[in-house]
């Protein structure tokens, strides 16, 4: 009895972190300002004293969030490759990418500020990134899903300019449609190929 209540504690303690990190991403996702602190503890049903135990500062909170989003992203590289074809993995991790990038717009203060202090290895995300797409490029390259010719930084430019023209959520139905251009042009066809041994 006395293991299982000593166990019980950290349980809540994992469950309430897990609750204020998703609440934390879903509010930087969908606020146009930084949300308080004291917003997003009354959001996850926990009192602010509960929220400074897991994350003593807004940057800690900040850098979890990141972190976590990063995470979902190079793992979810490895996932969706197991779960569906190239292309297919693809298309969804770009969609992976916009919620990314729509967390990173919610606290991009916070965020630009550890990046210029050296809190957050801006050049180590970027490389992580380009891994996980050059990571789903070389299985469809391998099937001939995917064109051979297109750099992972190609495809994380055009990304990133995507959701520059469609950044909120009222834009949702545009960067779907841009999106689905984009994997249009990625797809093998004669015109690429013969433009890609053309260029080489």
């Amino acid at each position: 009895m006395a293991a299982t209540e000593s166990r019980r504690p950290r349980a809540d303690a994992t469950r309430n972190r897990e609750q204020l990190l998703d609440v934390a991403t879903r509010l930087f996702a969908s606020a146009g300002t930084e949300p308080s602190m004291r917003a997003i503890a009354n959001e996850a049903g926990v009192g602010i004293a509960t929220l400074y135990r897991h994350f003593p500062t807004r940057e800690s909170l900040v850098d979890a969030v990141y972190q976590d989003q990063v995470s979902r992203l190079t793992v979810g590289a490895h996932e969706l490759l197991v779960q569906l074809d190239p292309p297919a993995a693809l298309r969804r991790w770009m969609d992976l990418f916009g919620d990314w990038i729509a967390t990173k717009n919610g606290m991009l203060d916070t965020l630009l500020a550890m990046v210029e202090s050296g809190e957050i290895a801006h050049a180590h995300t970027r490389t992580e990134l380009l891994a996980a797409i050059d990571n789903i490029l070389e299985a469809g390259r391998t099937t001939g899903q995917l064109r051979a010719d297109v750099p992972a930084e190609d495809i994380a430019a055009a990304l990133i300019g995507i959701f520059t023209v469609a950044s909120s959520p009222d834009h949702s139905a545009l960067a779907a449609r841009l999106l689905d251009l984009l994997m249009d042009g990625l797809r093998p066809s004669p015109w690429n190929q013969r433009k890609g041994r053309g260029a080489s």
